[in-house]
């Protein structure tokens, strides 16, 4: 393949990333955006492979890479269940953050990537390598340390060192003085010096700057690491001068961003905050003898059947899904519900929070998963008036999102979170297995309020009950 048909190639690949982005904007358009995303990875790849860069004694080591990574790939996608695809996500931005690592320390021992650069080309060349290594290790460190504490490996809570941000600000100096010496360095061994030293600096450095995230911010987490890891993509391109994985990494990186800052919008925090750890350090809540949260009230506890007397009796429904939906797999029954109800003339819709469950968009695709009709499924700013005049409100598996704390309490770790404000339905009904916190370790008010019934249980055989009892 000729440089320039491969050269047209990324650019009909450019041009269907970016319809993949605008079909992934909207539920109903998501399915066509993969497409896009997928047709246009084939292009690039193949592009790739027979283009110039690659001489046929290379094909078949890519050949056998792909194949490798594509049966992982299958793999996890057949056996990884929706409530570990958080988990997942982060572990594949900790692999992108690797590959440009690797890639940079590559191209930095291979006299052949250096071959023509003089002068200033010579020195932005290593400018390129210094910088996308280091991007590439916090993202690499920072997404294993989020893959911990989504998958339950690593606690949730924050861990806020002392003087903290001067460590950080330590770490940057060093980064910055080691960039100095590494690009005034002669020769191929003085240069590897500086090289390591700032690697582990920025392992560390991610380390720290995840650890420091309280669990309520992870869907954040998750979101900031895809922004890090376009960033690694595009600063691999510009090692290996090529023009696609910048683009790509540009794209990803500017639309992860994005979509950090308006999760953090809807989180009422600053972007600077949440990475400098400042969510989820605020006081706790006052423990009970043995490390129990002293109880706010009683709590009125009801089964299936009165659950679903009270759905049957309603005019007004709302259901606000949480992580513990996707826990039980119940998003298929919540649909029976749901269209049993719209059967007997009952207004049903979902109320879904930016954070809910553990990372963007989380509950939005089991819904879709599971047939829910997009029309009946609303952004939290969008149905928030709305439940003053609504009957009944059934939480099912959400806990920190629907905490009237935020707004109530100025000490409490996610005071000023905007929340779902269910309570001030009629009736509420929190589905939970126990009284035990949410993800965040705050304890929610909502449990004890006087319109608020509890509804103990695992999600699935619980949902299963009330759509029974309702249809007989």
């Amino acid at each position: 393949m000729s440089a320039s048909l491969a050269t047209v190639s990324y650019i009909g690949a450019t041009i269907l990333f970016i319809l993949s982005l605008g079909g992934l904007s909207n539920q109903s358009t998501a399915l066509r955006g993969n497409l896009y995303g997928m047709v246009g990875m084939a292009l690039a790849v193949l592009a790739t492979i027979f283009g110039p860069a690659v001489t046929m004694a290379g094909i078949p080591w890519i050949v056998g890479a792909m194949l490798v990574g594509g049966g992982v790939g299958l793999y996890a996608a057949r056996t990884v269940q929706m409530t570990q695809m958080p988990e997942l996500v982060a572990l594949m931005h900790s692999m992108v953050g690797l590959a440009a690592m690797l890639v940079g320390f590559a191209t930095y021992v291979d006299p052949a990537a250096t071959v023509g650069f003089e002068g200033a080309a010579k020195t932005i060349h290593e400018l390129e390598i210094y910088i996308g290594i280091f991007i590439g290790a916090v993202t690499f460190a920072g997404s294993v340390i989020a893959f911990g504490k989504l998958s339950g490996r690593i606690g949730g809570s924050p861990v806020l060192l002392p003087g903290r941000h001067w460590m950080n600000l330590a770490g940057l100096l060093v980064v910055l003085y080691f960039g100095r010496v590494f690009l005034h360095a002669e020769t191929l061994d003085a240069g590897m010096t500086p090289l390591i030293v700032m690697t582990v600096v920025a392992l560390l450095f991610g380390v720290h700057m995840v650890m420091a995230i309280g669990g309520a911010d992870m869907p954040v987490v998750v979101s900031m690491l895809n922004s890090y890891s376009g960033w690694a993509a595009a600063a691999t391109g510009f090692m290996l001068s090529n023009d696609l994985l910048i683009v790509t990494g540009a794209l990803v990186g500017s639309s992860g961003a994005i979509l950090s800052y308006i999760m953090c919008n809807a989180m009422n925090r600053s972007f600077i905050s949440v990475i400098a750890g400042g969510f989820g350090s605020a006081p706790a809540a006052p423990k009970a003898e043995g490390g129990a949260v002293q109880p706010a009230g009683e709590v009125v506890a009801l089964n299936a059947g009165e659950t679903a007397e009270l759905l049957r009796e309603a005019k007004s429904v709302i259901i606000v899904p949480g992580y513990g939906m996707a826990v039980a797999q119940a998003q298929h029954t919540v649909f029976e519900i749901t269209r049993t109800l719209r059967e007997k003339g009952v207004t049903v819709r979902f109320g879904i929070h930016p954070v809910a469950g553990r990372m963007p968009g989380h509950m939005n695709v089991l819904l879709a998963e599971a047939k829910v009709p997009y029309d009946i499924v609303f952004e939290m700013e969008e149905i928030n008036d709305d439940f003053p005049a609504t009957d009944v409100v059934m939480v099912i598996g959400a806990n920190d999102i629907v905490n009237p704390s935020a707004q109530d309490d100025p000490t409490s770790p996610i005071a000023g979170m905007p929340v779902l404000e269910v309570w001030k339905a009629k009736t509420s009904i929190v589905m939970k297995r126990s009284m035990a916190s949410g993800y965040a370790g705050v304890d929610n008010p909502l449990f004890y309020k006087d319109n608020n019934r509890m509804l103990f249980g695992d999600a699935k055989k619980m949902l299963d009950e009330v759509l029974g009892a309702l249809k007989t």
